[in-house]
């Protein structure tokens, strides 16, 4: 029997998260100690200014820490939600600039506390500070230490494509694509004689099937793609079975598709893929329907208040500018094939589209005016459709709603796009936070893969994620 020799210690993606939230939570932790020890030195050494001994001060100064302050950690790890993707998480530049984010949103968010609250003595000024700066600095060494171990051999995985056709060669340029590498690709086994020896973006196809146990063996492979379009033949089947025996992961092509970018691959799916994924196996429970609605409905109160406040400031800009409507109205495609009606504040020029003709708003589209843009990049176009997730139509969180002209063309030109109205959409979503402008078909296909892939995965803690990244978006002024 051939005997695999593996590696000590490999993660996969839901791992490095765990490993990063905990490494995060210890940090932060450890900050909160650090911040009330330097808050207590802090009281005495003003005594001592105050004309007291060190003694004194020592024996007289108490701190009254609240409740709320050892729960810093999880709101540390809230403020962190950008970094949870081990892509980002493994780029220097990415954490810096992700930790200094957070430093910064925990600044305002506490200082508009500050700013409300009635008992300005229950907010410590010293201590929250102290924190701020301690969780920064902590969590910028632990995951300086996280990345330096990150790109090591002990924490990658060696990855071999069986199967080196169109499924195989869209999994390499996704991996190539990607910086730094989610794993170490080793090349391809296939049994095709016409591609034996041959390469594709430098991984060579490195024999037939016969081959396979071999070649696990002399590369060290810890996980076995199966890119295999069609039937599988009999010794093809055996011998990834004989892989599987040997404690090498076996993977299909989709799965890792969708660990490697957060997408469905849809022109790679079988036709009876949707009833598999939403039908055979049930994505989502009754409570979590039940919490979602919930979420829904008070974020949507949440936002209606928000757009009470926004709504004199934006309308007065938009009359100013270009004059009336303020808002536009347009029917979309909802849960179901449900047809409603949404609302926005006007962001583009009047009758932006003469001939009635649906077109995609594009990145530098001429017909948004001034305020628009501005209005676009701080999502507050959007607000007047919380009215549509108090009522039900819209989620929080969900596929965008597409207008009905626009969903029965890009039915006829992408797989399984109809697949999108199995759920309600949303204000924001996997595919809004993820992808920019759609100008064609192909773009639509990359943005309905985002949109399939929450549809599959959706939890209420997905949820919350998305909602958390959406924030960020506007606070940083990155909408669209």
């Amino acid at each position: 029997m051939v005997n695999i020799r593996r590696p000590s210690l490999r993660l996969r993606p839901g791992e490095h998260r765990a490993l990063l939230a905990f490494g995060d939570l210890i940090a932060s932790s450890a900050a909160v100690l650090a911040s009330i020890f330097t808050w207590y030195r802090y009281s005495i050494y003003t005594n001592i200014l105050n004309g007291m001994t060190e003694r004194q001060a020592e024996r007289l100064v108490v701190i009254n820490v609240p409740v709320w302050f050892y729960l810093l950690p999880l709101v540390w790890l809230l403020l962190m939600v950008e970094l949870y993707e081990p892509h980002n998480a493994a780029d220097r530049i990415k954490t810096l600039r992700g930790i200094i984010i957070a430093a910064l949103v925990g600044v305002l968010g506490y200082s508009f506390l500050f700013t409300i609250n009635v008992e300005p003595n229950s907010l410590p000024r010293i201590g929250v500070a102290a924190f701020l700066i301690y969780a920064s600095l902590l969590t910028i060494g632990w995951r300086a230490i996280y990345i330096r171990f990150y790109s090591t051999s002990g924490m990658m995985r060696r990855v071999l494509i069986m199967g080196a056709g169109k499924a195989g060669h869209t999994l390499v340029d996704v991996y190539s694509n990607q910086k730094p590498p989610p794993f170490n690709l080793v090349g391809f086994i296939d049994d095709d004689l016409r591609k034996r020896g041959k390469s594709y973006r430098g991984f060579q196809v490195l024999g037939p099937t016969e081959t396979l146990l071999e070649n696990l063996e002399s590369l060290n492979v810890t996980n076995l793609v199966v890119s295999i379009t069609g039937e599988i033949k009999g010794d093809t089947f055996q011998a990834i079975l004989d892989a599987q025996e040997r404690g090498v992961e076996v993977t299909r092509m989709p799965i890792l598709y969708e660990e490697m970018t957060g997408r469905v691959p849809v022109h790679h799916l079988e036709s009876d893929w949707v009833i598999r994924s939403f039908v055979d196996q049930l994505p989502s429970s009754g409570l979590y329907e039940l919490a979602k609605r919930f979420m829904d409905f008070i974020g949507g109160l949440v936002g209606l208040v928000i757009f009470a406040f926004i709504f004199p400031f934006a309308s007065f800009a938009i009359l100013v500018e270009s004059g009336f409507p303020i808002f536009y109205s347009q029917s979309r495609l909802g849960q179901g094939g449900h047809v409603f009606v949404i609302r926005k504040f006007r962001t583009m020029q009047r009758n932006a589209e003469p001939d009635g003709a649906a077109r995609l708003a594009l990145e530098k589209d001429p017909r948004i005016t001034k305020v628009g843009l501005f209005l676009r990049r701080a999502r507050l176009d959007e607000f007047p459709q919380f009215f549509n997730v108090v009522r039900g139509e819209m989620s929080l969180v969900g596929p965008r709603a597409e207008r009905p002209e626009l969903v029965l063309s890009f039915q006829k030109e992408i797989p399984f796009y109809r697949a999108r109205l199995l759920v309600k959409p949303g204000l924001t979503g996997w595919a809004q936070i993820n992808y920019g402008y759609v100008s064609n078909v192909t773009e639509t296909a990359v943005k309905l893969e985002y949109d399939l892939f929450y549809i599959k995965h959706r939890t209420l803690m997905m949820d919350i994620r998305i909602v958390l990244r959406t924030i960020g978006t506007v606070f940083g002024f990155r909408g669209r």
